[in-house]
């Protein structure tokens, strides 16, 4: 698979295994190419799942991700799979630059970051539009 490849390529999924790793979490393989990193015990982040390289690293057990009821999560990490496949290590500014917009725009890092909208919001557990701060509305009022 080309995403696989290419985020093995840029050093992704390698700083996502070793972040599994350093952090005791059990690697198994996923579907579609990607891995899944379970019993992540850390409080950061507070999202019971997120993605480094090919790399799906989760609070919960890879059956629990892996489930029917949860395939449109599933998706939603393997589609920030892809964004890593594209950016590699420039993802990480790129994202916390667009968490940084969401945040500033509405109080929510996932509701305008790209990233995240990319991926599927709703997909991902994210409202799917939060109203814009006052401060905003009233400089677009101008």
């Amino acid at each position: 698979m080309t995403r696989t490849a290419l985020t093995a390529a840029n050093g992704t999924t390698a700083l996502g295994l070793l972040l599994a790793v350093a952090t005791g979490a059990r690697i198994r393989r996923g579907r579609h190419g990607v891995l899944i990193a379970e019993n992540y015990r850390f409080k950061r982040p507070g999202a019971t799942c997120f993605t480094v390289g090919s790399v799906i690293i989760t609070k919960r057990t890879a059956e629990w991700l892996l489930a029917d009821e949860r395939a449109r999560l599933f998706t939603h990490e393997c589609r920030h799979a892809g964004q890593y496949a594209f950016l590699g290590p420039l993802f990480w500014p790129a994202y916390w630059v667009a968490c940084g917009w969401s945040i500033t725009l509405t109080k929510s890092y996932g509701v305008r970051n790209w990233f995240e909208k990319n991926a599927g919001l709703a997909d991902g557990n994210y409202p799917e539009d939060l109203p814009l701060r006052p401060w905003v509305l009233r400089f677009l009022r101008r």
